[in-house]
C-alpha cells in the first residue's frame, strides 16, 4: 500500500527533546527516522519506506524548510524543531498544512480543541472511572460510537491504549485552560 502525503506525520517542536518523544512515537509505529530533510531516494514516493525526516531549521532557513515540504510532498514524515513564529517555522506550517495537518509539540498544543464533544465527554467519563459500556450509556451512545469515538482519541493523542488516551487527555487538560 502506497501512502498518501496527507497520511504521513507532520510535526513542528520547539525543543530537541520534544522531537526525540515525538521520534520515539514514531519508531514505536514503524517508522524509519533519518537527520536532515534531504531525500537520498530518487523516486518521487518514499511513503512506503515509512520515512520519517528529522533536524532543526533555523529562523531565517527556508531552504531546509523547502526541503522539508518537498520530503513531506514525497511522503515521508516530518519532525521539524524550529520556532513557530519565525519566518520560516510560519512558512513552514503553512506550506504543510496544505498537506494535510501539522502537530504542534509532542502531543499538539492543540489536541484538545480537535476533539469532538463526545470524545471529550467520554474521556471526562472514562478518567472518572467509568467503562466504556457505562460512558456510552450515559452519553447515549452505542458501544460500538463510544469504541470508535475513543479509537479516533487514541489515534489523536499517538498512543495504543484507552488507558494512555485518558492519562494524555489529563496531561492536555491540565495544560491548556478552560
Amino acid at each position: 500500500m502506497i501512502r498518501q502525503p496527507d497520511d504521513a506525520p507532520r510535526h513542528v517542536v520547539a525543543t530537541t527533546s520534544e522531537a526525540e518523544t515525538v521520534l520515539r512515537r514514531l519508531a514505536r509505529d514503524g517508522w524509519t527516522a533519518r537527520a536532515g530533510f534531504a531525500l537520498p531516494d530518487p523516486s518521487w514516493d518514499v511513503g512506503a519506506a515509512h520515512l520519517v525526516l528529522h533536524g532543526r531549521i533555523g529562523d531565517d532557513d527556508l531552504e531546509s524548510a523547502q526541503l522539508a515540504v518537498l520530503a513531506a510532498a514525497r511522503g515521508a514524515g516530518i519532525v521539524a524543531v524550529c520556532d513557530p513564529e519565525s519566518g520560516a517555522g510560519r512558512a513552514l506550517i503553512d506550506d504543510l498544512s496544505r498537506l494535510g495537518p501539522v502537530h504542534r509539540g509532542i502531543d499538539g498544543s492543540d489536541l484538545i480543541a480537535n476533539l469532538i464533544p463526545e470524545q471529550r465527554a467520554l474521556l471526562d467519563r472514562l478518567a472518572a472511572g467509568d467503562t466504556i459500556a457505562a460512558a456510552a450509556a450515559a452519553e447515549f451512545l452505542s458501544l460500538r460510537t463510544a469504541n470508535r469515538r475513543i479509537a479516533e482519541a487514541r489515534a489523536l493523542f499517538g498512543v495504543r491504549t484507552t488507558r494512555e488516551a485518558v492519562l494524555a487527555y489529563l496531561r492536555q487538560r491540565q495544560r491548556s485552560p478552560e
